[in-house]
């Protein structure tokens, strides 16, 4: 085996993951997770308006999310995720200080905005940096640890939420939130940014804002491989992430108490742990292999929901983290297709993507699940797992088919 020697010292890219894995944690250390939907009914909010409040947000994440990403690619992305976790802790401050619908609304709009500051920025930055340290094939191994550091922070929250509720009430839960979006600021000024002003196609030698938008798009427009990729990540991220919000539900169809809810979705957060971490294993894969894990996905989404069993949620922890491992991966592959200054306006409409799919699934799945119950709903909805694995092993097999002198006359 041939190593290659790394062309920077080491400290450079330990900082960088270090920096990572540590704003990728405490983004997500926060108490309010577990709480805020009993927190807003307390408040005497209906079913309704939380719903209405989800939509809100998600619509929230849309319309920031590429202007964002456009942004990011103007200015400075370390700003961006610098200023993430403030305008975030601003919502959940609101929220604990004034709660009534009006600021819960203006918070899940502040939530919807940070979130789109990070979404883009965050994968441009590390990829830039990583191919900066000659460390670019680390990406995927990279971010699937960052992923893990996120998810261990959601379950601390989880933890650590309940004993924080019963000694202070809902202000001390919103407290401790606001202190770990504001370490996450800390340590986000830590990341480095070593990027080269981008080339100016206009008159005042400035790429502006516009410019770089409109870039982005049209990369994604009238490049096929980066637009499969766009596609490829709103399809994997959005079906189990949409789906993630209905697990509650399908725990209790099992027939556990509502105390027993927790320790299954335990269950669940440990497998998409493991699928981060197996992120340097699946970059090894090819087409094929990716396709059996899409197979895989859902194959296990809906054997553990239609077993309609506690032991079911082994199956679903497999499902998910097989999910998160396509869904690293598939970030890693459309990393890997961009090019030129406005990588974080590409990513933010991988972003959109996703967002816009998963208010689709919540559609599908509520008009499943009314009319079939939770189970079938389940397992309905992750059939495009197996659509995307069917198109991949297609294309494979057609590019094998192609002569190799036809694919050189049509590369051409």
């Amino acid at each position: 085996m041939i190593h290659t020697i790394p062309r920077v010292p080491d400290p450079a890219l330990r900082r960088l993951t270090t920096t990572l894995y540590g704003y990728a944690f405490l983004s997500d250390l926060v108490l309010l997770y577990p709480l805020y939907v009993v927190f807003f009914a307390d408040t005497g909010l209906s079913v309704g308006q939380i719903s209405s409040l989800f939509v809100l947000w998600s619509a929230a994440g849309i319309l920031f999310e590429v202007p964002s990403g456009a942004w990011a690619d103007v200015v400075s992305r370390r700003l961006l995720l610098c200023l993430a976790p403030l305008v975030t802790a601003c919502g959940y401050a609101l929220w604990v200080l004034l709660p009534s619908y009006p600021a819960f609304a203006v918070g899940f709009l502040l939530w919807g905005a940070g979130g789109a500051f990070v979404s883009g920025a965050l994968e441009a930055l590390v990829w830039t940096e990583l191919d900066r340290l000659g460390a670019a094939d680390r990406y995927a191994r990279v971010l699937g640890r960052a992923r893990t550091a996120g998810v261990l922070g959601v379950v601390f929250s989880g933890v650590l939420a309940g004993p924080v509720l019963a000694a202070g009430g809902y202000p001390a839960v919103g407290a401790a939130s606001v202190v770990a979006c504001l370490l996450a600021t800390t340590v986000a000024a830590r990341f480095p940014e070593h990027r080269a002003a981008p080339a100016a196609p206009d008159d005042d030698g400035d790429l502006g804002w516009w410019d770089t938008l409109r870039a982005g798009v049209a990369q994604v427009r009238t490049r096929p491989p980066v637009r499969s990729a766009v596609l490829l990540v709103a399809v994997v991220a959005a079906d189990w992430g949409a789906l993630d919000e209905y697990t509650p539900l399908l725990a209790l169809d099992t027939g556990v108490g509502a105390q027993a809810v927790p320790l299954l979705l335990l269950l669940l957060w440990a497998g998409v742990t493991v699928g981060g971490l197996l992120a340097p294993a699946g970059e090894r894969w090819g087409s094929r292999g990716y396709a059996a894990l899409l197979g895989l996905v859902r194959v296990a989404l809906a054997g553990g929901a239609l077993l309609r069993h506690p032991a079911g949620f082994v199956l679903l922890a497999v499902a998910f983290g097989a999910a998160q491992l396509a869904t690293v991966l598939a970030d890693a592959r459309l990393q890997a297709r961009i090019t030129g200054d406005s990588r974080a306006t590409v990513t933010s409409l991988a972003g959109m993507a996703t967002d816009l799919l998963i208010i689709g699934t919540y559609a599908v799945y509520g008009l499943l699940a009314t009319a079939l119950g939770n189970a079938v709903a389940f397992a309905v909805t992750a059939g495009p797992y197996l659509v995307v694995a069917l198109v991949l092993l297609r294309r494979r097999r057609r590019s094998a088919a192609v002569p190799v002198g036809a694919a050189a006359r049509g590369s051409t």
